[in-house]
């Protein structure tokens, strides 16, 4: 049986986007309003996960977290911001929330957040941790580290969302209209942000980036990972 997200939002096209990026990593979801719908559908349905953002009705997002929390509720919650503060975010955290992401971000990382929620949450201990081998890279989905031969390579936010897709989907041939609605959530407005990005991982995982060996070009079409 595929996890079940339930997104708290009450914002109609945000609701659409976050179920779109859930519905792509094989999970199903699931929407409320508000908390107290929230609160219902968890006791009714049961959920694996909780998206909760600041759009909602009756209350705002630190105090539908705060009651989720006092009612015994210990479903992860992951809470997405659109506009927050430093100090809203540590508020969140405090009030008990896993994890967080702001507007922009990244479908990717987002997928590999949710899944790294759930996993730790059925697990016996805390910080549990999923490790993905693919030739010399090693990727930690938990802290979204990678390292090639053990030597730790550092990524932007975006050249580790490309980075995280490419090693899930070895071999595949990704057009740039496809890594730009996997990576920035949208139809592709630059070819040349992409053409950036693939330029930038290839100077920082190929041994010779004139030459590359895994992030190969598919002439005409896009790119394709291999090892």
């Amino acid at each position: 049986m595929a996890d079940k997200v339930l997104i708290v939002n009450g914002d109609a096209s945000m609701q659409a986007m976050l179920t779109k990026i859930v519905r792509s990593e094989n999970m199903a979801a699931v929407c409320a309003q508000d908390g107290r719908e929230a609160m219902t559908m968890i006791l009714e349905e049961g959920v694996d996960l909780i998206l909760l953002s600041g759009h909602m009705k009756g209350m705002d997002c630190h105090a539908a977290l705060e009651s989720l929390r006092n009612k015994g509720v210990k479903t992860p919650v992951l809470v997405v911001c659109e506009s927050c503060s430093e100090f809203d975010i540590l508020y969140a955290l405090n009030l008990g929330a896993d994890d967080y992401v702001t507007k922009p971000f990244s479908p990717v990382i987002l997928g590999a957040k949710m899944k790294a929620l759930i996993r730790r949450s059925r697990n016996s201990f805390p910080g549990a941790e999923q490790i993905i081998v693919r030739g010399p890279f090693t990727y930690n989905t938990s802290t979204l580290r990678l390292y090639k031969h053990d030597a730790e390579i550092q990524l932007s936010s975006k050249e580790n969302a490309m980075m995280k897709l490419f090693l899930d989907n070895v071999n595949r041939v990704f057009s740039k209209d496809m890594l730009y609605d996997l990576i920035w959530g949208e139809s592709v407005i630059d070819e040349n942000a992409i053409m950036v990005y693939i330029n930038r991982l290839r100077y920082k995982i190929e041994d010779d980036p004139a030459n590359p060996k895994y992030i190969q070009t598919v002439r005409g079409i896009g790119y394709r990972f291999t090892i």
